[in-house]
């Protein structure tokens, strides 16, 4: 007799002694699929391939002067550690936070003070970054995605320059991608405790960036409030809650910097009054804004503004306006790939619409957040300003990998990828324009490539069943080799000291500029310099004091050397004040200041800064050291010795 459907099957019934039988063996697993075969040895090289560009010649490393000072600073004690002391006997700090050194400082610790030691913790940062953009990639578009997004990541300039770089962004990116990922786990199920992990990976990158990590924050709400399974109100307090834990993390060193005793840390760099906050609302962030008409007065911070426009000569289109992130200075280092990312978000909005997915629709968490992601990043660096660096576009790098591998993937099948590919090859023609005398045989060589895969698509139609199923891929792959051979020869360009200087700022490609090493050695002239000011050291704390970062960096870093650096990063930073300057004198903890020639001209820029009233001060009341006792030769700088002594 048949069961009625709906019904549930009645177990028979057994005797008392008899015994129930075996659970039932669970079904075996399906056997793997070719995809899934191939998915790891095809990740493993692309992971090789990132490792390979961002370590290759890590030998040739270079330390760039004001990152490597600090790192030399922060190995020698644990509070220049915390708070990111610039020298030695921690007087200032760095003028941002210095969470993004900490890694370098413990690979200092662990390997030795070496250039390369500071380039390795980026260059294993964004080899994870490309397997995490995998990993997020995969669980919202499916396998193929998660492997094209990890390979247009690898082979974007910007990726492989934050691997070679000491500069901020490579853990920043990392940290976010961490974010993204417990945000995605949460909003699977509504999990509150996976989202509060995620608001405690924003608050370290925090650390890394400031108040630039929480552009995120939008990306990152919205996929939740949208797409997790969850009643409105407890999604509205499950972002709250983890909103509170962003913010707890985010202000956690800024809190212990205010509540500390100032001279019980190093002042802060940047500011007028030693305040955590100056630093970095005013200093790192409404100072990024002034081509739009917000500064940062009255925030007690210094007015950075002319040093924030200094980065107009960087490159081509590296100027203010809202268009910069289409510019061939950005563009060429991040941007190869808009009009497929462009497919991906707007192509795939539209399909969603036509099919009217439920809200917690995966693909549609997916879009929601990297193209809130992208559109976020992509206004604030529009309205900011990026100073001519290229290693601000690694976050926006991440969601353009993500997109453009979602639309590929998704727009196989349509005629609307192949004309997409097309304006991405002529794009990235375009951009190789500029450069005209570097590698010019690879615009061409992408246009032949191109003409190649519409062939190739032709041919299907006129070809027998089995050729027409292998044809499709063979035009696909070779239309991707058109799109990706221009950005890949950019990218490859790294591997040349010529085009990447380990250890720089990031920049990759003809406009790649070395930093050189003349501000972190000791000359011979320098070196006669220490030793005089060794032997004349007199149980002070300090050997020197000397104008700027740039006229301390190489005592740091060739000889851990314990100098006062004063006016900051800009030189506007009224550290130390004119009292506290000559309390130091007074109390033999300061011997010997440094001053240039140039500074005591009339009209000099030194003189209009607050680090000019010392050195007239130095001039006025301290006694000349003849250039005959530490070095003839020296006709640049002068020394002076002030003491009880020695004050006229």
């Amino acid at each position: 007799m048949p069961i009625p459907a709906g019904r549930p099957l009645l177990r028979p019934h057994l005797p008392p002694t008899a015994t129930a039988p075996p659970p039932a063996t669970p079904p075996p697993r399906p056997p793997a699929t070719r995809a899934d075969r191939y998915e790891r040895p095809v990740l493993a090289a692309i992971a090789a391939l990132a490792a390979v560009l961002c370590l290759w010649g890590l030998e040739h490393s270079t330390y760039h002067a004001f990152y490597a000072s600090a790192v030399r600073s922060m190995t020698d004690s644990p509070a220049g550690f915390f708070y990111g002391s610039f020298d030695p006997a921690g007087s200032i700090t760095l003028d941002k936070l210095p969470g993004f050194l900490w890694p370098q400082a413990l690979a200092a610790l662990l390997f030795g003070f070496h250039p390369w030691a500071l380039v390795l913790p980026q260059a294993l940062e964004m080899v994870g970054c490309v397997l995490l953009l995998h990993l997020l990639v995969r669980r919202w578009a499916g396998m193929p995605a998660g492997l094209l997004a990890a390979a247009f990541l690898t082979l974007t300039p910007v990726t492989v320059g934050l691997g070679r770089s000491v500069t901020e962004d490579a853990p920043f990116v990392l940290l976010l991608l961490l974010a993204a990922e417990a945000t995605w786990r949460a909003t699977e199920k509504a999990r509150p405790r996976t989202l509060l992990l995620a608001g405690v990976w924003v608050g370290l990158a925090f650390q890394c960036k400031m108040l630039e990590a929480w552009a995120v924050l939008p990306a990152l709400a919205a996929t939740y409030l949208v797409a997790a399974p969850a009643a409105p109100r407890r999604r509205i307090g499950h972002v709250a809650l983890a909103g509170a834990v962003t913010v707890a993390v985010s202000v956690s060193w800024m809190l212990v910097a205010a509540l500390t005793p100032a001279g019980a840390r190093p002042y802060l760099d940047g500011t007028t009054d030693d305040s955590p906050f100056a630093l970095v609302v005013g200093y790192n962030f409404l100072n990024r804004f002034h081509a739009v008409g917000i500064d940062a007065a009255g925030t007690g911070s210094v007015d950075a503004g002319r040093a924030v426009r200094a980065g107009a000569h960087l490159g081509p289109g590296m100027g203010d306006g809202m268009g910069k992130m289409f510019s061939p200075g950005l563009a060429t280092q991040t941007g190869w790939l808009y009009p497929l990312a462009a497919l991906g978000l707007v192509g795939g909005l539209l399909a969603l619409r036509r099919r009217r997915v439920p809200r917690t629709d995966r693909l549609l968490a997916g879009h929601v957040l990297w193209g809130v992601w992208l559109v976020t990043f992509f206004v604030v660096f529009s309205l900011g300003s990026v100073t001519g660096h290229t290693y601000y576009m690694g976050v926006v790098a991440v969601a353009v990998a993500a997109l453009a591998a979602t639309g590929v993937v998704q727009a196989r099948h349509s005629r609307a990828l192949a004309a997409v590919i097309a304006v991405n090859v002529v794009w990235c023609a375009a951009l190789t324009l500029w450069y005209p005398r570097f590698q010019p045989w690879s615009a061409p060589c992408a246009a032949v490539l191109g003409l190649l895969a519409l062939l190739l698509a032709q041919l299907r139609r006129r070809s027998g069943e089995a050729a027409r199923r292998i044809r499709p891929r063979a035009a696909l792959a070779t239309a991707l080799a058109a799109v990706l051979l221009v950005p890949a020869v950019w990218t490859a360009s790294a591997l040349s000291l010529r085009y990447n200087q380990p250890g720089s700022f990031g920049r990759v490609g003809p406009t790649s500029t070395g930093t050189g090493t003349a501000s972190t050695t000791l000359g011979p002239q320098r070196l006669r310099l220490l030793a005089y000011l060794t032997a004349h050291r007199d149980g002070a704390r300090y050997l020197a004091a000397v104008p700027g970062w740039q006229s301390a960096a190489p005592y740091v870093i060739a000889a851990d050397a314990s100098v006062l650096p004063m006016g900051g990063f800009t030189g506007r930073v009224p550290y130390p004040a004119p009292a506290a300057f000559r309390k130091l004198v007074d109390t033999g903890r300061l011997h010997y200041v440094l001053v240039p020639r140039a500074d005591l001209r009339p009209g000099a820029l030194a003189a209009a800064r607050p680090v000019g009233v010392l050195l007239r001060w130095t001039a006025t009341h301290c006694a000349l050291v003849p250039p005959a006792a530490y070095d003839p030769g020296d006709r640049i700088r002068l020394l002076y010795h002030c003491g009880p002594a020695h004050q006229g």
